[in-house]
């Protein structure tokens, strides 16, 4: 009955040798029902009965009433019906009652895994069941000297089903290791393929866990992994990049040193044309775990990180420290002028007395308006805008693959494949419109305007010993030292932001280049420019995308002057106020030349203010947008 004492079983079972015949006539092999009661009450399931499990016994004898049926799930899925609090025996420990939760999540994980399924060969089983794995009799915790030993030995449990695999185990390094040494440090399957959730190790979602399995013993060559495209891939949740397994060999794996080893150095380059076909020799000297953090070994590595780490430094603290010192001057001169009264002089309305005929003229025709920039340029800086924000969003995204919201994004866009020819689509349009402002200003300097361009002049964006001055100047004004100075047609400011995307069109995209045909750079190119370019293309978008939605954003819109934002890149115009006090150098000489007519427009409609307006605002939040993700993934990486 259900409340029959496992000492009345163990009259019978509890007698060494005890076994019935399996033949009817009594004469075949016997079948061994004997256990070892101190044994069994020492082990996992030792205060249970023996007909909470045995629930077809329902008397003694029972030779010809037993089915023998044991349902290892249905007793542990009826635990978790329960609930801990009722499973648990009143006083329980803490640690008893997480070892039983841990079962219950071991089973539920058994029953939706690959075992449980139904066999193929035999349907009316499934394909392991627990017993298949675990003694019946003899459960411990794998904490226990028991337990380890059954993990020692469940490589060879394992083998008995999967013989092959078992037989390629015993030669790698793990194998070799437990099956000889008996290590327990090693490698076993269950390290591998996990425990109880058994799945296809073909499938993405069972790759991606041995994967990161892997990493649990591997630390240091999982971190370094992961710092590669193959392990960004990774953790964003995606398998069709190379795995641990796909390199070292999932089940034979061996040393490096090994001659036999798929990573060994003759062996390096056709193991990576399994995935790059054409890889010639040199695409073998890429080091997948290389770092930064030894300069003997990855000397290449380690200097390019540093230089990178140098250059973000001194381009930030440079550039910040310039854009809050402007923010307190500008606060500053803005408070000063309420205090007096007046207003500040870019909404000063102009006093057409004094000035040429012509421009009284145009004033009182309405043109009170600059012509600053041409809808040509107007429109090749939307889109400019627009694929930047297109590269930082798919490239940052897998930059910071181990951030709460890549896998989020990356998902949306419809995977690393889609985001990596997006990401392509935008880089060659950025080229696209670099090239062809290059090709535009090369005719009009060498063949349109050779005669008159001065390379120097007022309307060239070279750099000047005036734009020394006009920093020098700048930075009085900053601490109080000197009144407010006034620009010429370029800034030195606006030169910096010129000519920073030659140096990040050069970084980024000989870089992303390398990285986009590795196969076809390998051909001249050692191995290890593709670390170095890893490097240099992750932390220059980092650069350029921090300094732009930070440092521009501020140039032209987060200054007290310019809040909430300026729309004159879209617009194409600017009060002739807010021109006078900004750019005086330049009105001053238009004045004189009687040449400031000749740009004087009328404002633009509100319609369009507006429509300007909103533009603006929509890219600005986006900027943002972006920034706050990079921030994120970058102080995410930094802590992690």
């Amino acid at each position: 009955g259900p409340e029959t004492e496992n000492a009345v079983c163990f009259d019978c079972h509890g007698v060494e040798g005890f076994a019935t015949p399996t033949g009817e006539t009594g004469i075949g092999p016997k079948r061994e029902l004997s256990l070892q009661p101190a044994g069994f009450e020492g082990s996992a399931h030792g205060r249970q009965l023996c007909v909470a499990c045995h629930r077809d016994v329902t008397a003694i004898p029972h030779r010809q009433d037993v089915v023998r049926t044991v349902s290892c799930e249905q007793c542990h899925k009826e635990t978790a019906e329960r609930g801990l609090a009722q499973s648990m025996p009143e006083g329980a420990e803490r640690a008893q009652a997480e070892t039983l939760q841990t079962v219950i999540q071991a089973t539920q994980a058994f029953m939706a895994s690959r075992h449980a399924e139904l066999s193929k060969e035999n349907p009316g089983r499934p394909n392991a069941t627990c017993v298949d794995c675990h003694d019946a009799h003899y459960t411990y915790p794998v904490e226990s000297r028991v337990g380890q030993s059954f993990r020692l030995k469940s490589p060879e449990t394992c083998g008995r089903c999967h013989e092959k695999e078992f037989g390629d185990y015993r030669q790698s390094v793990h194998g070799l290791a437990v099956v000889r040494f008996e290590s327990k440090d090693s490698a076993v399957c269950s390290d591998c393929h996990t425990a109880h959730a058994i799945d296809d190790p073909e499938a993405d979602p069972m790759r991606l866990v041995i994967t990161h399995n892997c990493g649990d013993c591997h630390e240091e060559s999982y971190e370094t992994y992961t710092a590669t495209y193959h392990g960004q891939v990774s953790q964003l949740g995606y398998a069709h990049t190379a795995k641990c397994f796909d390199c070292h060999q999932h089940h034979t794996t061996r040393a490096v040193e090994d001659p036999r080893s798929k990573v060994s150095d003759d062996n390096r380059v056709e193991t990576c044309r399994d995935c790059h076909k054409k890889a010639p020799v040199n695409f073998a000297g890429f080091h997948p775990h290389g770092h930064a953090g030894d300069f003997e070994k990855y000397p290449y590595i380690w200097i390019a990180s540093k230089f990178m780490i140098a250059l973000l430094a001194g381009v930030f603290t440079f550039f910040w420290s310039h854009s809050l010192l402007w923010f307190f001057a500008e606060a500053r001169d803005l408070r000063a002028a309420r205090r007096n009264g007046t207003a500040h002089q870019a909404h000063i309305r102009v006093d057409a007395e004094g000035l040429p005929a012509p421009v009284r003229s145009a004033i009182e025709q309405g043109r009170t308006h600059v012509r600053r920039f041409a809808w040509s340029w107007r429109l090749a800086h939307l889109l400019l805008a627009l694929a930047v924000m297109v590269l930082v969003l798919t490239g940052t995204a897998v930059l910071y693959a181990d951030s709460i919201w890549a896998p989020v994004v990356i998902d949306w866009i419809g995977g690393p494949k889609v985001a990596a020819v997006i990401h392509r689509i935008a880089a060659t349009t950025f080229a696209a419109l670099f090239f062809g402002h290059l090709l535009v200003v090369f005719y009009k300097v060498l063949i349109r305007d050779r005669r008159s361009f001065r390379w120097f002049g007022p309307y060239s964006l070279l750099p000047t010993w005036q734009d020394f001055r006009d920093a020098a100047a700048m930075f009085r004004w900053f601490f109080g030292r000197g009144p407010r100075p006034t620009f010429d047609r370029w800034t030195y400011f606006e030169k910096f932001d010129y000519w920073a995307p030659f140096w990040g069109m050069f970084i980024i995209g000989v870089s992303g280049l390398m990285l986009w045909f590795p196969e076809r750079v390998a051909e001249y190119l050692p191995g290890w420019v593709f670390n170095v370019a890893t490097i240099v293309h992750g932390e220059e978008a980092f650069l350029a995308a921090v300094f732009l939605f930070t440092v521009h954003y501020f140039n032209c819109h987060f200054r007290p002057d310019k809040l909430p934002q300026d729309i004159t890149m879209f617009t194409g115009s600017v009060p002739l106020s807010e021109f006078r006090h900004e750019r005086g150098v330049e009105y001053q000489r238009l004045v004189e030349s009687g040449r400031l007519d000749e740009i004087l427009v009328a404002p633009p409609s509100s319609r369009f203010t507006l429509g300007s307006q909103i533009l603006g605002m929509t890219l600005i939040l986006a900027g943002l947008t972006l920034l706050a993700l990079v921030l994120i993934g970058f102080w995410q990486q930094v802590l992690s």
